[in-house]
């Protein structure tokens, strides 16, 4: 039968001839006007355009709004060539006296446009319309400026005669907040994070300025400046932070030049993009470019430990440990593993595709509720986040490892409150086979956390106070970590955080980042002495005392990725990382979430 005109322009495959790229999921920051390169297999890649952000201004000038922050996705290029990228100034800086700040300036790449923040706002005119609009200025008129629908958010009101705060920048995440009375200024609005780059956040408000007594408005996090600082009014407002698009922070009335808005930003990341039907001209092309991917399968080993949970406040349990879930490493070289690894296969992943890796966040210190930790998953493979402490006559939470009971105070195990869903002992291993249960407590002493490798420990008894639950003492210590041998040496992970208490010594935490449990009240220890569990161990937070009642908050989980030495790991975005063990297998360790491409 006769080819179609299609047919012949596909070489012989009749069907939709889809554009693949193969840019390998390169991420570039671009920070300064040039042009950018695309790869020799680039086709299709995804953009983040940040404006520079305005000016704050003077005269109890509002905060300067944050750039315009713009996502685009599968933006169609050529290969291998140069395209020009325009990176915004901030606005620059105001003298007394100035109406309004200045605007920001235009970040534009791709034939793609980013706005330019708003100035903030003076007397007597409000905040500038941008990305994201300036605060209102704080004495006479107080009008915020508007930001525009996709790119920022609105600045906050100026509060007017007689409170004399200005109004925050808005931020990409947030509107500016407003100013109130008694001279207090409003903070700048949120930025928002990097979907390209996740260890980066951009383009907050600028934080007002205010007059003598009150204090300066904070900066909104992604480069924020702050307002003046109080109560002194003659200090001028902190710029935004360089290639955030932060807004710059209003100033006061004095001699002197508000603060400059930060500069823009591009992160391009090229993208992998094989699916569908191609034509037979672009794979003989793409093979002779050594840039087109065949299907592949390997399998990997894993260690994945979840978010441990907070200590309890108020002679609180300790936090119990994350989740742990680790496979047998038989498939990558025998190396030592814990417990939990014994008979559990690898995990088979398909190559030169991106797999997803969360990582769970510490529970946070609290004053209130229990506050378990996050879940950390990778590969269809989830650790749940370690169980909160107990507070005072209140139970931990079960989770990966369970958290400490809190202290038996009256000798009546009441419920906490803030804690509907806990119990009135201590927190258990749920679900099973991820971690271990925590400690029971006395009298004015916490329960230890349950850690990966073993069980929370009792509060102690002493001689120190009779008590109708038994002699109050030291609070328990939470159990250890599991080691594991995954990267190439043996480390502990996963520890229990202790329990606090009223008397005795502070109580180290469980080997393996477990939070040291905290002693006394203010007048016997300093408000330190509770330690937060160890920053990506998933380790436990320790346990609060009597005065001040705030907990210490859980360690960060972790994913560490191991593979044959025939394979290349490729990790995103750049804070996490990529190493070789002694015997030549190849390992990824993941700090924040994340993406993982085997090749």
């Amino acid at each position: 039968m006769p080819r179609s005109k299609s047919g012949s322009t596909n070489g012989g495959v009749i069907g939709v001839s889809n554009k693949s790229s193969f840019g390998k999921n390169t991420v570039t920051s671009i920070t300064s006007t040039g042009c950018h390169t695309t790869q020799p297999g680039t086709q299709l890649l995804s953009a983040e355009l940040v404006a520079g952000g305005g000016s704050g201004n003077t005269n109890q000038g509002g905060g300067g709004g944050a750039g315009g922050f713009i996502t685009v996705s599968c933006i169609s290029v050529n290969r291998a060539t140069a395209y020009p990228i325009t990176i915004g100034a901030g606005g620059s800086g105001t003298p007394y006296p100035s109406p309004q700040g200045n605007d920001g300036n235009s970040t534009t790449a791709f034939c793609q446009t980013a706005t330019g923040g708003g100035g903030g706002g003076g007397n007597p005119c409000g905040g500038r319309p941008g990305g994201s609009g300036g605060g209102g200025g704080g004495k006479n008129c107080g009008t915020a400026g508007t930001g525009i629908c996709g790119q920022g958010n609105p600045g906050g009101t100026g509060s007017g005669a007689p409170g004399y705060g200005g109004g925050g920048g808005g931020g990409k995440g947030a509107a500016g907040g407003n100013g109130g009375p008694g001279n207090v200024a409003g903070n700048g609005g949120a930025g928002a994070t990097s979907a390209l780059d996740p260890c980066s956040t951009f383009a907050g408000g600028g934080g007002g300025g205010h007059q003598s007594g009150g204090s300066g408005g904070a900066g909104g996090s992604g480069g924020g400046g702050a307002g003046n600082p109080g109560p002194n009014e003659c200090g001028n407002g902190v710029a935004g932070t360089a290639n955030t698009g932060g807004g710059g922070g209003g100033s006061m009335n004095f001699p002197g030049t508000s603060a400059a808005g930060g500069s823009g930003i591009v992160v391009v990341k090229e993208l992998n993009k094989a699916s569908g039907v191609w034509s037979m001209q672009s794979q003989f092309q793409a093979k002779k470019d050594n840039t087109w991917p065949f299907f592949a399968e390997f399998d990997v080993d894993y260690l994945i430990i979840a978010g441990g949970g907070s200590g309890g406040n108020k002679r609180g349990g300790g936090g119990g440990a994350g989740g742990y879930r680790e496979s047998a490493g038989t498939s990558t070289g025998c190396y030592t593993v814990s417990p939990f690894g014994s008979g559990v296969s690898a995990l088979t992943l398909e190559g030169f595709v991106t797999h997803s890796i969360v990582i769970g966040a510490g529970g946070a210190p609290s004053t209130g509720p229990v506050i378990p930790g996050n879940d950390s998953s990778f590969g269809g493979i989830t650790a749940t986040g370690g169980g909160g402490g107990g507070n005072e006559n209140g139970g931990g939470d079960s989770g990966g490892s369970g958290g400490g009971q809190g202290s038996t105070d009256s000798g009546v195990g009441t419920n906490n409150p803030g804690n509907p869903g806990g119990t009135t002992a201590a927190g258990q291993a749920s679900p099973p086979g991820q971690g271990n249960p925590a400690g029971t407590a006395l009298r004015r002493a916490g329960g230890g956390g349950g850690g990966a490798g073993a069980a929370g420990s009792n509060a102690p008894g002493s001689g120190h106070s009779p008590s109708p639950t038994g002699p109050a003492g030291p609070g328990g210590t939470g159990g250890a970590g599991a080691t594991s041998g995954i990267s190439g040496s043996c480390v502990q992970r996963g520890g229990g955080g202790s329990g606090g208490a009223q008397y005795g010594s502070p109580t180290p935490g469980g080997a393996g980042g477990g939070g040291t449990g905290s002693t006394g009240q203010t007048v016997f220890c300093a408000p330190t002495c509770a330690t937060a569990g160890t920053a990506n161990t998933g380790g436990g937070g320790g346990g609060g005392q009597d005065v001040p009642n705030t907990s210490a908050g859980g360690g960060s989980g972790v994913v560490i990725v191991r593979g044959p030495s025939t394979v290349t790991f490729t990790v995103a975005p750049g804070c996490n990382a990529t190493s070789t063990a002694p015997g030549g297998q190849k390992i990824a360790t993941f700090n924040v979430s994340g993406t993982l491409t085997i090749s």
